[in-house]
């Protein structure tokens, strides 16, 4: 069997663990980083979900490189698309224009923004980048992981060692392989102490739906219906207990005041900039920042409420069953592209939208769903620290003034506490919060010594998971993981010892802030500015 060595070996090659790779590359380290699809990029590309963003993040609230990837994103469109002089002009370009990001585009633009800034270590020698490839099996010695073996679909099984491993998978697989403490689904408040815990025991099966998103364009006067799928009379009739009308509608719960919301497809012209309406919520390609004929359609991104899957959890429970509940949550998706097809009423009455059309060649797939489904929740490591509702949020916190300040803080975020409908079944969690930082002893598990996690697997609970989990801060983590291996080994010092030892970890934090321009703290104007508002803008 073939067997490949280097510093660190990162499983999981999302936002997280290309933020690691990074970071662990410019110290000066080697990396092995590990894809199970096609493309790098996670939530960003093989879930193609346009980034969700604190309101400052333009000027504030990211690293440098997560900067740096943003700039890349705008810079595709402008190298390579026929932009108008307005959208050439707009420094902040929204590739979109949709409603959810400042940043919305398309997920070929994110991988040629992750490659571009990957391309100059590959000729260092100290980069390889196995794509198409799963974590199968960990052998541990005693409290380290020892290797990691995968099976790559180009090569076959392959072992992997290292003197640190990264879990950046969605899922936060090696937690599992590797027989490392972790929680699944929901804590109960006894065990928290959060408000917003569940009351009575914790449930592992109580985890947040997965999304199976699509893409799709539309051409009024053409007819691109898809064949009907397999389960869409169950999904037709189905309506969940505290659900607001069936599945398949245009209706959903408003997130905070769980009343019905009636969102519609179109409110008014399609091409306008900016509606109220579904179209322009998550739209990742708005063709009026072209000139020209040639894009006879904008582009949205279908993920909303109607296809969170609810009927099952995908952790926790064998391979089968996590299989079953994985083909649901297509089937759900194909259902609401067939009903909105067929019978959804018409912002100018009738019934279908004949001319909705998948958008695979978008999303790189035959049928416009995305490679990936889109994962809100995963394992989580039993770590030094637990970041709790208690520490950012403002109900949680009453009579305080922005959230638990760490003295190991490693990055900063923001972002609401979201949760969405969950496999107990349950409705969404929609928690107001405060601007908060990364405490670097969640990133520590308590007993192994050399795994890190890079991903949604760091020391949250289920609550704080809801906050902890976009894009941005997943960057953070993932960037500071990377720099906390490669500052371990410089030194001979474990992450443990880092965190616990007072120079080292204001060294460490040096490191960050100097090296990387990660920032540790808000400034005081924001870090006291409760995120009150919902879907990034301040309110």
């Amino acid at each position: 069997m073939k067997e490949l060595g280097s510093d660190l070996v990162i499983i999981g090659g999302g936002l997280g663990g290309v933020a690691a790779a990074l970071s662990a590359l410019k110290l000066g380290r080697s990396v092995i980083l590990t894809e199970e699809f096609k493309w790098l990029g996670g939530q960003l590309t093989t879930q193609a979900v346009p980034p969700d963003e604190n309101p400052w993040i333009e000027s504030d609230g990211s690293t440098a490189s997560y900067r740096e990837l943003r700039a890349h994103i705008r810079d595709y469109y402008r190298r390579n698309y026929p932009l108008t002089d307005a959208a050439k002009a707009d420094e902040n370009l929204n590739p979109g224009s949709g409603n959810v990001s400042p940043i919305c585009a398309e997920p070929r633009a994110g991988v040629a923004a992750i490659d571009a800034m990957l391309a100059p270590w590959f000729a260092t020698g100290r980069l390889t980048v196995l794509m198409n490839t799963k974590p199968i099996a960990v052998e541990t010695d005693g409290d380290s992981f020892a290797s990691v073996t995968v099976n790559s679909a180009e090569y076959g099984e392959i072992v992997l060692t290292g003197s640190y491993f990264v879990d950046a998978t969605e899922l936060g697989d090696l937690l599992e392989l590797g027989n490392v403490e972790h929680v699944i689904g929901a804590e109960s408040r006894a065990q928290t102490g959060e408000p917003a815990a569940l009351e009575g025991e914790a449930d592992p099966n109580d985890q947040q739906a997965v999304s199976w998103c699509f893409a799709m364009s539309y051409h009024p006067d053409e007819n691109h219906t898809i064949e009907r799928p397999e389960n869409y009379d169950y999904w037709r009739n189905y309506k969940l207990d505290f659900w607001p009308d069936n599945q398949l509608s245009f209706i959903g719960p408003n997130p905070v005041t769980l009343e019905p919301d009636n969102r519609p497809l179109f409110v008014g012209d399609s091409d306008q900039e900016f509606a109220a309406d579904n179209w322009h919520y998550r739209r990742i390609f708005y063709r009026r920042n072209h000139v020209g004929n040639g894009y006879p359609s904008d582009v949205c991104l279908v993920n909303w409420p109607q296809i969170d899957y609810c009927d099952g959890p995908i952790v926790g429970v064998s391979a089968q069953e996590a299989q079953k509940h994985l083909e649901g949550a297509r089937q759900l998706s194909l259902s609401m592209l067939y009903w909105m097809q067929t019978e959804a009423p018409r912002h100018d009455g009738g019934y279908g939208y004949r001319g909705l059309k998948p958008a695979g060649n978008v999303m790189g797939t035959l049928d416009g769903l995305t490679i990936a489904p889109y994962i809100r929740e995963s394992r989580r490591i039993k770590a030094l620290f637990t970041i709790t509702e208690n520490h950012v949020g403002i109900d949680a916190r009453e009579g305080l003034v922005g959230a638990e300040q760490f003295h190991d803080s490693v990055g900063v975020g923001s972002y609401r506490i979201d949760l969405h409908p969950s496999t107990a079944p349950r409705n969404y969690v929609d928690i107001a919060n405060w601007p908060f930082q990364i405490p670097l002893g969640s990133l520590i598990p308590k007993r192994v010594k050399n795994l890190l996690p890079a991903c949604k697997n760091i020391g949250t609970t289920h609550i704080t998971n809801g906050c902890y989990r976009l894009h941005p801060v997943e960057w953070n983590i993932g960037e500071s993981v990377g720099a906390l291996a490669a500052y371990c080994l410089d030194h001979d010092i474990s992450p443990r010892a880092v965190r616990e030892t007072a120079d080292k970890l204001e060294g460490f934090q040096h490191l960050l802030s100097s090296r990387f321009d990660v920032p540790l703290s808000w400034p005081k104007h924001i870090r006291e500015t409760p995120r009150l508002e919902l879907f990034g803008r301040v309110g």
